[in-house]
């Protein structure tokens, strides 16, 4: 199987590449800084540097030609504004959608953000935290319209460092909970290899039951 990761140097994503590659599959990241490339290949993932703020769909879409499925797993990152939560965090999203359907790939898993679709947010929290939330919310709902995408939307909780435990609580609402990045990227591979999870949208988080189960 060839997957494309979008964001291929984040923490999910180069995790993700590792168990990709170490059974035999070929994950290419796409990537914004050429140096970041050898951290890929340290994982065995091939490297396309591409940036998705600055591309067109023509650009994405050679350069997911021929994969079997695309993972969204970019993000704006700690520190970015609300302009580039929309650049990011819903444009990129929905113009990694278009490439995909350009170029006739059938599956698209998207990271997304628990509670995304929660108005009662609205209240309380920072303007950028709140445009991150509804980026996330709108790239979701584009991405799930589209009849030629084999969807998945997979919204973990507050991410962690800590060492994966393979098991987890997937629901439509779980509540609040942290996950490891770690279980985020082995739902990922669960995900892929479980044709019948498209369409879905469901959070997810540390519990009691192992992945395989919970998907």
């Amino acid at each position: 199987m060839r997957v494309v990761i979008a964001g291929g140097h984040g923490k999910i994503a180069l995790i993700l590449e590792q168990l990709l590659a170490a059974r035999g599959d070929v994950p290419v990241g796409l990537i914004r800084n050429p140096s970041h490339a050898t951290d890929l290949e340290a994982v065995g993932a091939q490297a396309v540097v591409l940036d998705l703020e600055h591309s067109t769909v023509d650009q994405v879409a050679e350069a997911v030609r021929g994969a079997d499925a695309v993972v969204f797993a970019a993000g704006a990152g700690p520190g970015s504004g609300v302009a580039r939560k929309q650049t990011v965090d819903r444009d990129a999203a929905i113009l990694l959608a278009d490439a995909a359907e350009a170029a006739g790939v059938p599956r698209y898993l998207m990271v997304s953000a628990i509670s995304a679709d929660d108005r009662s947010l609205d209240d309380g929290y920072d303007e950028v935290f709140l445009a991150y939330i509804r980026a996330k919310s709108e790239a979701d709902a584009n991405v799930r319209a589209r009849s030629a995408l084999q969807s998945t939307i997979v919204r973990p909780g507050g991410l962690t460092d800590d060492p994966g435990t393979g098991r987890v609580q997937i629901a439509e609402s779980t509540g609040r909970g942290t996950i490891a990045r770690a279980d985020v990227a082995a739902v990922l591979l669960a995900v892929l290899d479980s044709p019948a999870t498209a369409g879905r949208t469901f959070e997810v988080i540390s519990g009691e039951t192992a992945i395989g189960e919970a998907i």
